[in-house]
This record gives structure tokens, sequence and C-alpha cells, in this order.
């Protein structure tokens, strides 16, 4: 999944990232989510999570408070492989 920041996303974000975090604590220890993190040096609003299934991209983006907040203007989800997996 890669997120796209909104206008105002650093402002939006503030209010939102104790929710967004706790969701994103919820699908990892569900097992739903590998990785995710912001993307760049400082962050430019941009991110990426990893998930094992593109269901459970798709949920987590339909109730991210980051998503329904505002701080994210778009989002794709990207089917990903893992050629180091056995």
């Amino acid at each position: 999944m890669e997120y796209h920041p909104g206008e105002d996303f650093r402002a939006l974000a503030r209010l939102h990232i104790a929710a967004h975090r706790a969701r994103l604590q919820e699908f990892h220890d569900r097992g739903g989510l590998l990785m995710a993190g912001p993307l760049g040096d400082p962050p430019t609003g941009r991110a990426i999570g990893i998930f094992t299934s593109r269901e459970a991209a798709e949920e987590f983006i339909a109730g991210d408070p980051f998503v329904t907040g505002g701080v994210v203007s778009r989002w794709e989800i990207h089917p990903w492989h893992d050629v180091l997996a056995p």
C-alpha cells in the first residue's frame, strides 16, 4: 500500500496520529500487517505498508484515521512479492 499526503498533512497528522498508530498496531498484532512507515528523510508525507493480503490492506485503508481524516489525499495498493520467501 502506498499513501500520498494531502495539502495540510502535517497539521492533520498531529490530530490523527494516535488513532492511526493504534490501527497499525491492531493490524500488526492480528498478523495482517508486516511493516509500515513513512518515506523520506525528513518524511515527505508519503508512506508504505506491506500487508499479508490485498483484503487486509483494503480493510486497513477503509478505517484508517489518516484516510478518513484527510491526512492522505490518495492511496494505491500495489501487488508485492517477496523474492526471498521460501
